[in-house]
């Protein structure tokens, strides 16, 4: 069969190969043309177009870069009618995915969505239009499919691809620091996102503490998408490396971490590592999102928990004082960690274990079987 997968951010990237892994498991002739990046291509798809050319964060930047946009959603019209896919399978990144659903949904073709955008946190709205251009809607988290039940979709729960991530990957357990050429020092782990916006912004802010901790080395975990000179402009002349494609390695040797907001904050809990949730935005984005979002947190960890599982400092308490001080904390506060290693434990349970990706793709062979 013909797949055409859509996922615009670096976890898509992630998780839309996890599940190309398991369809070509199912399906012996497959070939898939996407939108994605290097971990989809590794596994045999074509990519049309890197997800690194699509990502543009929050309101201010999409106005400004809206005649790309438009371009893409052309550009990407025409392509899938000219590949004429069994399937179209969209990756989360709503904006954009939703278009091309109704799109597609209007030449007959079918869809899947697997991830479902976070309209439980904003834009409730796009429920009714997902109701009418889904086929089938694939759902990572437990409490996605009681919201979805209120508008009378039903929707399957297959529980978080990340945990398959975690479990299918090697470890390793003596080499990190001789591979990376890293001192034997602990590691604080910077994860400033996957975007250059967001990256300049938070890495700037999380680079001001490195002298507080002289016992610990500071290590950024790099997005693949993102060159190293952009990172090395930032750094300057501070001694702090950067280690790119290696997220959950550098998470896994790290004794805690400090990480803007998104799927990196669940990595590192599933990875029982300690964690300072940091986000800053543009102004303008952030108080017209302030007014349209009702959440209690933002991170995935706490959303999930449905409790303060682990610290969050938005907007202007991100500054170095409160990051030393919660960072502090992580790093000598014992029963705070063993607290938080506790919390871990429960969220592992609460997202159901490994197999997600098998799950989703063996439903999506039966959707398109029937």
């Amino acid at each position: 069969m013909k797949y055409y997968i859509i996922a615009g951010e670096a976890s898509g990237d992630m998780h839309a190969s996890n599940l190309i892994r398991e369809i070509k498991k199912l399906d012996n002739e497959v070939e898939i043309r996407a939108w994605g990046g290097d971990m989809m291509e590794k596994q045999g798809a074509k990519i049309v177009k890197h997800y690194r050319d699509l990502a543009f964060m929050g309101f201010a930047e999409v106005l400004m870069n809206l005649c790309v946009i438009l371009r893409n959603i052309s550009f990407c019209k025409k392509d899938l009618l000219d590949f004429a896919p069994d399937v179209l399978i969209l990756v989360d990144y709503p904006g954009f995915n939703l278009r091309i659903a109704e799109f597609a949904k209007s030449r007959n073709i079918k869809v899947v969505y697997y991830i479902s955008p976070q309209i439980w946190a904003w834009k409730k709205g796009r429920v009714h239009t997902i109701k009418r251009v889904v086929d089938k809607m694939l759902v990572i988290l437990p409490f996605e499919k009681d919201f979805y039940k209120q508008y009378q979709f039903e929707v399957d729960f297959v529980g978080h691809p990340l945990l398959d991530a975690i479990v299918n990957e090697p470890v390793d357990s003596t080499g990190f620091l001789k591979l990376h050429q890293l001192p034997d020092r602990p590691i604080i782990a910077l994860l400033p996102g996957s975007r250059k916006q967001e990256i300049s912004k938070m890495l700037e802010i999380m680079l001001v503490i490195v002298d507080f901790f002289p016992v610990y080395q500071f290590v950024i975990g790099g997005a693949p998408s993102i060159e190293l000179a952009y990172y090395s402009d930032i750094i300057g002349n501070r001694n702090v490396k950067v280690i790119s494609g290696s997220t959950h390695q550098l998470l896994r040797h790290s004794k805690a971490a400090l990480i803007t907001s998104g799927t990196a904050t669940l990595e590192a809990g599933l990875l029982k590592v300690p964690e300072v949730v940091c986000y800053k935005g543009n102004p303008i984005s952030f108080a017209i999102a302030k007014r349209l979002v009702h959440l209690k947190y933002i991170s995935l960890v706490n959303l999930i928990m449905d409790r303060p599982v682990v610290t969050e400092l938005i907007q202007n308490d991100l500054n170095s004082k409160n990051l030393q001080f919660e960072l502090s904390q992580l790093l000598t506060n014992d029963s705070k960690s063993t607290k938080l290693q506790a919390d871990y434990d429960d969220l592992i349970e609460k997202l159901g274990g490994p197999g997600a990706s098998a799950k989703a793709a063996k439903i999506i062979q039966i959707f398109l079987n029937q």
